[in-house]
C-alpha cells in the first residue's frame, strides 16, 4: 500500500511537470520572461528528479545477495541525494542565474496574457500534484504527530521529496506570477529577474533540506525515541525475559529496519526454553512494528542446560 502511494505521488508530479514544462517555456519564449524560463527549468528538473526516484526505488527492491546481504534497500537515499543534488545545481542554480542576467540585461516584457493562462493552470496542476504527495505522507502519519513532525521523520525519499518539490512548485508559481504582475503594472522589468532570483533561492532552500534528511538516512539513522521505548516494553513483557538492554535499529529502507537486541534472560532457562522465548520476542516485536526484517537477539545470562 506505501510503496503503491508513493509511485503515485511521483507518477502524478511527473504527468503534471511535463505538460507545464512545456507549456511554461512556450509562454517564456512568446513573452521573454525570466520568472516564467525559470519556472519551465524547474518543472523540468522536477520531471527528472521524478525518473531518478522512480529507477531508485526499482533498484532498491533487487533482492539479497552474497555481496548485499540486507538487501540494496539504500540505493534508494543515494537516488534522493542525486535529486537534492541536481534541485540545487540545476532548478536553483540556474534559476537564479537567469534573473541575475535579466537583471544585467533587461528586456521589456510583452502581453502578459500568455504568462498569467500558463501560471494559472500550472498553480491547479501543480497543487493537485502537492495534494497527491501530501495524502500520500498522511497515510504515514502516526497518531499524534504533526504534519510538520511527520515530513520532517519521513524515511520514505518518494514521499518526503514529492511533498519539498510540489510544494516549492507551488510557492514558486506564486512568486513568478507576482513578478510577473508587478513587472508590468510598474513597467519595471526588474522586478521579474528578481522573482526569478527568489526562486532560485527557494530552490536552493529545497535542496539544502533535502540533502540534511537523506544524509541521516545514509548515514544510518535508527527508529525514533517513543519506538525505541515499545520496543523494549514488548520484549519485557515477554516470558523469561529479566532485561533489555538498549536497542540498535537502523533503516534500510523505508520500510525496511533492522533491529539488534541485547537480552537477559532467566537463568534457570534452558537452552530450548530460551529459543522460544526468543522467538516470542521476535514475534512481538513484528506484531506491532512489521518493518522490522531482520531481528537479531543476543541472548545473555544462560545456563546453557537442555
Amino acid at each position: 500500500m506505501s510503496a503503491s502511494s508513493s509511485k503515485l505521488a511521483l507518477y502524478g508530479g511527473m504527468a503534471a511537470n511535463v505538460a507545464i514544462a512545456i507549456s511554461k517555456f512556450v509562454a517564456a519564449y512568446f513573452t521573454g520572461s525570466s520568472a516564467m524560463l525559470s519556472e519551465g527549468i524547474h518543472s523540468l528538473v522536477d520531471t527528472g528528479n521524478g525518473g531518478l526516484l522512480l529507477y531508485g526505488m526499482h533498484r532498491s527492491q533487487r533482492p539479497a545477495d552474497d555481496q548485499h546481504p540486507f538487501g540494496h534497500g539504500k540505493e534508494l537515499y543515494f537516488w534522493a541525494l542525486i535529486v537534492a543534488v541536481l534541485v540545487f545545481a540545476i532548478g536553483g542554480g540556474m534559476s537564479f542565474y537567469e534573473g541575475i542576467k535579466h537583471m544585467q540585461h533587461p528586456e521589456p516584457l510583452t502581453d502578459p496574457l500568455w504568462n498569467y493562462v500558463v501560471l494559472g493552470l500550472s498553480i491547479v496542476f501543480e497543487g493537485a500534484s502537492a495534494w497527491v504527495a501530501v495524502k500520500a505522507l498522511l497515510e504515514r502519519q502516526m497518531p499524534g504527530h504533526s504534519f510538520w513532525r511527520t515530513l520532517r521523520t519521513s524515511r520514505d525519499p518518494a514521499i518526503f521529496a514529492s511533498v519539498f518539490e510540489n510544494g516549492a512548485a507551488v510557492a514558486g508559481l506564486f512568486i513568478a506570477l507576482i513578478g510577473v504582475f508587478l513587472g508590468h503594472w510598474l513597467a519595471n522589468p526588474y522586478l521579474d529577474g528578481a522573482a526569478s532570483i527568489l526562486i532560485g533561492l527557494l530552490l536552493t532552500a529545497v535542496a539544502i533540506l533535502l540533502v540534511m534528511r537523506t544524509k541521516a538516512l545514509i548515514v544510518g539513522e535508527g527508529v525514533s525515541d517513543i519506538t525505541l521505548k515499545e520496543l523494549k516494553h514488548a520484549a519485557r513483557l515477554t516470558p523469561g525475559v529479566v532485561q533489555v538492554r538498549q536497542p540498535l535499529t537502523m533503516y534500510l529502507g523505508p520500510d525496511d529496519v533492522i533491529l539488534a537486541l541485547d537480552v537477559d534472560f532467566e537463568d534457570h532457562l534452558t537452552a530450548t526454553e530460551v529459543e522460544q522465548a526468543v522467538v516470542a520476542v521476535q514475534d512481538a516485536v513484528r506484531a506491532s512494528h512489521p518493518e522490522f526484517k531482520r531481528i537479531f537477539i543476543e541472548a545473555k545470562s544462560l545456563t546453557g542446560r537442555v
